[in-house]
Order: structure tokens, then C-alpha cells, then sequence
């Protein structure tokens, strides 16, 4: 008989006054027995609306009714067939507005906490499972992958099932892309990636690192190689700045260079040899996922206060709803319905460090209102006169969005691009060149990391039609 309680299981997790001082996960995921309680909740339903809302497609009823019955391995078995990251899916998917947010337990209560069961089933796989899989036969075909973010790793994934040789060229000296450099260890341990990429390498992909696409090597050499299709994959690592005033004080940071400085450099931990700003008062200016690990991690770093500005309100934040809520728990601020006109600064010439452009002393900021919806459907904020105010702080980080590099578009002659700046992509992942593919970031701009794998899958069907046609 199925568990019919309108609650999902509820995640163990860190205390708060604990995990604010350390680069620990937060959540500890479930045991054996939450995993098999929760999956009786689902109701494997003919028509399972949940594989509507998954933008790589699990067979999500089928693995929950294996974690049912406790056949774990063989779940890991269903996930893995679609997803060639499910343990880092489980942890930093939206599943509360995809699949989770389809499913019909969620219309009268919670829904059944399928990133959670996705989660316990990868995690089980890589702590127990002995054997490596077996290597496909080889189909005679070669492909380059650009990027070792999550578009990158799930195309390599896909076609390497199928027999292909497949090279995933990586600019920066750690494979992983977006999911080493982005993603706080409190959030994704950089271990679970490590697994996950081992597996890939298990099934013959190859990584070459240190390789810069358009500078170490160009589109030709890889042709000249032996390469017969391009997968392009190289992410959204451009930061946006607002363009205010003040942002050339030193303290002020995109949340880019701080979170891959803590993140792929370390430099939280104690002896780094990579330095990174640690403040007392800081503001984050932001308010999706990357705000909020911003602040987190300024947190862990040792700030006294941390506060989060966001020009609208808190329906309105774009990050996911529960780490907004670990945030708050971990005691950041949010000043919402206010947006920054000015980073003020000051001079100390006492200070070794290059005084040239002063050092933040705070921002002037002006509060806002919402008006009529835009573009996006969301209500628009609008500046109320009048309205300025300071806040105190000696650090600014500007979480605002990223943009595709542009290193790669302006190396290739014939590669179309949007007026947004991503590369020019179709539904299936095929741009303007012949046998050249991208997806991801590099496409759309910043998003969520399964609808770059999302990308990657399309790209990797698509280059397995076009070759073997």
C-alpha cells in the first residue's frame, strides 16, 4: 500500500550555526529506510507526468519503484541510462519546478522528493558498486567536446555509449567546468564530480586539460585530427557587471572570480596559496543561486554580516526556494526591493595594497516598487525617488549573470551567434557550420545545470544521426 502522507521525508541537515563556519555539504542525504519510505509515496502513474518535467528525460516511475523494493543498484541502472550526472542532478537540479513540480502528489500536498531519491540511488551506486562498466564497442567515429561543464559531460556521456571516441578538451587544469569552479563544496562536494567524471573516463571518454579552443588549439587542428563532429560546450564564464560607479574599487568582485578562487582554487582553506578576500561586511547584489552561494560562502569565510540586495521582492528571487531558505537560516540578510547606484569608496595610503582606485567603504543604493510585468512576465521594479540610502560594507560582490565567452565565436569564421552573444544553436543543438554543435551556456547564457545536459543529450543525438546517416 502506498505512503499517503502529504509530507516528503524530510532532509537531515546541518545544523545552522555550525555549517555557516564550514565548506561541509548541508545536507547529509537519506538513509535506507527515509529512501524506501518515500519512494512508497509515489503512485506510478500511468501517464507520469514527472518524465514531462525532466529535461533529460528519466524514467523516474521505474526508479523509484526499484528504490521500493530495495533494488538500488538497479535503479542506478535506470537513472544512469538518461543521465550521465545523477549524482550531481540529485544535489543542484530545480526539481521543485520541473519534474517534482508535475508530479500529482504535489496537487494536495508535497510531491514526492524525486532530486532526493535521485540523490540516495547515485550516492549508493558509488559507494558500494565494485565493478566498472564495460566499454562499448568502438564504432570508428571521432568527436571533440569543448567544455567539461555539465552540457559538455552529458554529450560525451551519450556518445561514448554508442561506440564513439570522444576527447572533452577542457580550458583550466580540473575537469568539471561550471559544477568545480561555481558550485560551493557545501553545496556539491567536488569528490561527487571527481566519481562522476571517473565514470565517464570508465567508459572511454578522454580529457584533455589545459586546452584553451581558439588560443592552444583552433577548429582546423582538431579536423586536421582526425575529428569529425564539434560539440561546443564551453559555458557562460563572462561576468556581468551594472556599469555604476565605483565598481573599479578594490573590494568589489564578480561572483565569478570569488566563487572559482574558493571553489577550484581552495583558497578557504587554511595555507592557500590563492588569495581572496575576506571582509567583515559584505554585500552580495543578486538574487539567484549564484547570490546565494556568493553569500554563503562570504559567510564561511568569516563575515561578520552578509547581506543580499535584490531589486525585487522575495516572491520574485530567481534562486531555489530552499537555498534561500538555508541562507536565511545561516543568518544572511536580505534588502530586497532595492538596487545599488553607486559603490562609495575611500583612500588609505597607509594600506600596502595598490590604493590607486580607494577601497569600498559601502553603496549607495534606492529603493524600489514593482510595476507592470516585462518581457519575462515579472513584475518590472521601478526606482522611487528620493528614496536613496547607505549600506555599510568593505566588500561588493556583483552575482548578476554571466555571459558566453567570447573567445571561441571570434576565433571561428562562419559561426553564427545570437544578438545576445551565445552562440546561434538549434532545438537539436546544430549551428550555422556543418559537424559543429554547441549547447549549454554557450547558447543561452547562464542557467540551470540539467537544462545544459538537456542541451548536451539533444547535441549528442543529433551528431549520432549526421555521422552515421
Amino acid at each position: 500500500m502506498p505512503n499517503l502522507s502529504l509530507k516528503k521525508n524530510p532532509m537531515p541537515l546541518r545544523d545552522p550555526l555550525e555549517r555557516g563556519k564550514t565548506f561541509l555539504e548541508v545536507a547529509l542525504g537519506y538513509t535506507k529506510e527515509a529512501a524506501i519510505d518515500e519512494a512508497d509515496r509515489c503512485l506510478n502513474c500511468k501517464k507520469p507526468l514527472c518524465v514531462e518535467g525532466c529535461p533529460v528525460g528519466i524514467s523516474i516511475p521505474s526508479f523509484i519503484q526499484k528504490v521500493k523494493i530495495g533494488e538500488f543498484e538497479e535503479a542506478y541502472r535506470i537513472l544512469s541510462a538518461d543521465s550521465s550526472l545523477p549524482a550531481v542532478c540529485g544535489r543542484v537540479c530545480p526539481q521543485e519546478t520541473q519534474c517534482e513540480g508535475k508530479c500529482v502528489r504535489g496537487v494536495k500536498g508535497e510531491p514526492v522528493a524525486i532530486g532526493r531519491l535521485e540523490r540516495f540511488v547515485a550516492d549508493f551506486h558509488n559507494e558500494t558498486a565494485s565493478k566498472t562498466p564495460e566499454q562499448p564497442t568502438p564504432n570508428g567515429h571521432k568527436v571533440a567536446v569543448i567544455g567539461s561543464g555539465p552540457a559538455g559531460l552529458t554529450c560525451a556521456g551519450d556518445l561514448a555509449k554508442k561506440g564513439y571516441s570522444v576527447t572533452v578538451f577542457e580550458a583550466l587544469h580540473a575537469a568539471g567546468g561550471v559544477l568545480v569552479y561555481g558550485i560551493p563544496e557545501f553545496r556539491l562536494p567536488k569528490a561527487i564530480v571527481q566519481k562522476e567524471i571517473e565514470g565517464l573516463k570508465a567508459l572511454g571518454v578522454n580529457f584533455s586539460l589545459n586546452t584553451v579552443i581558439g588560443k592552444t588549439l583552433s577548429f582546423d587542428d582538431l579536423k586536421a585530427d582526425g575529428y569529425e563532429a564539434i560539440f561546443i560546450g564551453s559555458g557562460a564564464g563572462l561576468p556581468n557587471f551594472m556599469g555604476i560607479e565605483g565598481e573599479n574599487l578594490c573590494g568589489v568582485s564578480s561572483a565569478n572570480e570569488f566563487l572559482t578562487r574558493i571553489n577550484l582554487m581552495k583558497a578557504y582553506r587554511e595555507g592557500s596559496e590563492t588569495p581572496v578576500l575576506r571582509a567583515q561586511k559584505v554585500a552580495v547584489v543578486g538574487g539567484g543561486n549564484v547570490a546565494m552561494d556568493a553569500a554563503r560562502s562570504a559567510l564561511r569565510l568569516g563575515a561578520e554580516k552578509v547581506t543580499i540586495v535584490y531589486r525585487r521582492s522575495l516572491e520574485e528571487l530567481p534562486a531555489r526556494k530552499e537555498e534561500v531558505e538555508h541562507a536565511m537560516e545561516e543568518g544572511i540578510e536580505f534588502s530586497l526591493l532595492c538596487n545599488p547606484i553607486k559603490i562609495e569608496g575611500y583612500f588609505n595610503p597607509d594600506d600596502r595594497r595598490d590604493p590607486k582606485n580607494g577601497f569600498v567603504k559601502g553603496m549607495t543604493c534606492i529603493r524600489m516598487k514593482l510595476g507592470e510585468p516585462d518581457a519575462s512576465g515579472r513584475r518590472r521594479p521601478v526606482e522611487i525617488p528620493g528614496s536613496e540610502f547607505f549600506i555599510e560594507c568593505d566588500a561588493v560582490i556583483m552575482a548578476i549573470g554571466t555571459s558566453p565567452n567570447p573567445l571561441i565565436k571570434s576565433t571561428t569564421p562562419g559561426l553564427e551567434v545570437t544578438k545576445r552573444g551565445g552562440i546561434y544553436a538549434d532545438e537539436n543543438g546544430r549551428t550555422s557550420l556543418p559537424y559543429v554543435y554547441a549547447g549549454g551556456d554557450a547558447v543561452t547564457g547562464a542557467a540551470t545545470v540539467i537544462l545544459a545536459m538537456g542541451a548536451g543529450k539533444r547535441a549528442a543525438k543529433s551528431i549520432d544521426e549526421d555521422l552515421v546517416k
